[in-house]
């Protein structure tokens, strides 16, 4: 699926730059690699995760990264993104949605068990790793590379959104 574009005009090569930074983002996850996933940002990015933790700076993203993302290698579920919508703010700032969909090392979406389900709220308590993330990435671009400035990510818990998941 092609990310919706908004915004002021931007060369194709910087719409492409951006889908790989998020791609990049993915294989950092996906491959448990916390350097990759580091490259991502700028040194004095801020990051909030998905459960609340605001982290301030390259180095305590890191730190947090370091800790947590090796530990993933062996799971058996892991996380496609995917840019839905990218918003070109400036030629060198870009907001871009992100749809985080929990999959299995195999790439099945586990995802899928909320749609249409008649009690998708009761579904996030007995089946949390199928619950899907909706990150915010502010990206900025310094000396041509387009890096995580800020980003915000959220567990989608929200009834409605979960069974109507696309």
């Amino acid at each position: 699926m092609e990310p919706q574009i908004a915004g002021v005009p931007v060369p194709q090569d910087d719409v492409d730059a951006v889908l790989a930074l998020v791609a990049g983002v993915e294989q950092a996850q996906q491959k448990a690699l916390p350097d990759a996933f580091m490259a991502a940002f700028r040194p004095d990015a801020f990051w909030t995760t998905a459960h609340g933790r605001r982290l301030t700076g390259a180095d305590a993203i890191g730190d947090f990264t370091r800790q947590v993302l090796p530990a993933t290698a062996d799971d058996p579920v892991t996380a496609s993104y995917e840019a839905e919508h990218i918003l070109f703010i400036r030629p060198d700032v870009a907001a871009v949605k992100v749809r985080q969909r929990p999959v299995t090392r195999d790439g099945e979406p586990l995802d899928e068990v909320f749609r249409g389900h008649a009690d998708p709220a009761a579904l996030v308590v007995a089946r949390p790793d199928a619950v899907p993330g909706t990150p915010l990435y502010v990206l900025a671009k310094d000396d041509g590379v387009w890096r995580i400035a800020a980003a915000q990510n959220t567990k989608v818990v929200d009834p409605q959104t979960l069974a109507s998941l696309a």
